[in-house]
């Protein structure tokens, strides 16, 4: 079972998303909040597989809710998905940043939203193609200001190659076709490459792959 909590100040929207994902005999949603402090209530109470956050809330947005999480040790088993505007919001560069695994925008098909909670939980990143480039495009001057490359050194040439299509938001599978490579060894890789940096997720791995020059806005790998 995937239990999930939904953080947002518009009571409508925590009720219809609450209203879809308990359609889901594998999904429990396991609370609600309205603000950024009752979130990371929420989490510490709950210890939920994800939770679905709001960036713009009073008391504490959802970044400072994000980077809270992020930084306790005994919540890192709960994985964040930021829920955003995406073409009004600012802040998206600072939420991949604080630690957030995966995005969607508030209008998203229902089936997407099932879909974002169930790859979040499952470990991987949301970075979906109706928003991944949109996105990496949005974010890409503030996440290569001052490339260094010294953290690439731990890394083989072929975890290079790789880290440069997870920058470029591709899944194991396209990583795999790219490469030559199964599904498994693609991911295998991916595994390596996060522990090596170290990085929580693939969302801070696409950040990496900017932040040290390796994909770049118009040159990706």
């Amino acid at each position: 079972m995937i239990r999930v909590a939904i953080a947002d100040d518009q009571q409508l929207i925590r009720a219809g998303f609450r209203s879809l994902l308990e359609t889901e005999p594998d999904i429990e949603v396991v609370g609600e909040a309205g603000t950024g402090e009752d979130a990371l209530a929420l989490v510490i109470a709950q210890r939920p597989d994800v939770i679905l956050m709001d960036i713009r809330m009073p008391g504490g947005d959802g970044l400072w809710a994000t980077a809270q999480i992020v930084a306790n040790p005994e919540l890192a088993a709960t994985r964040i998905v930021i829920v955003t505007t995406f073409e009004l919001d600012e802040y998206v560069g600072q939420a991949i940043r604080a630690g957030a695994s995966g995005f969607l925008v508030k209008d998203t098909e229902p089936v997407e939203l099932i879909r974002a909670v169930h790859v979040v939980a499952a470990g991987d990143a949301l970075l979906s193609p109706s928003v991944t480039r949109r996105l990496l495009e949005r974010v890409a001057d503030e996440l290569t200001e001052r490339p260094d490359a010294t953290a690439l050194s731990v890394l083989t040439d072929r975890e290079r190659e790789v880290l440069a299509l997870v920058g470029r938001g591709l899944t194991n599978d396209e990583i795999g076709r790219a490469l030559f490579l199964s599904p498994l060894t693609a991911k295998t890789h991916v595994s390596r490459i996060m522990s090596k940096l170290p990085a929580r997720d693939r969302v801070r791995l696409v950040v990496i792959a900017y932040e040290t020059g390796l994909v770049t806005a118009g040159r990706q790998g």
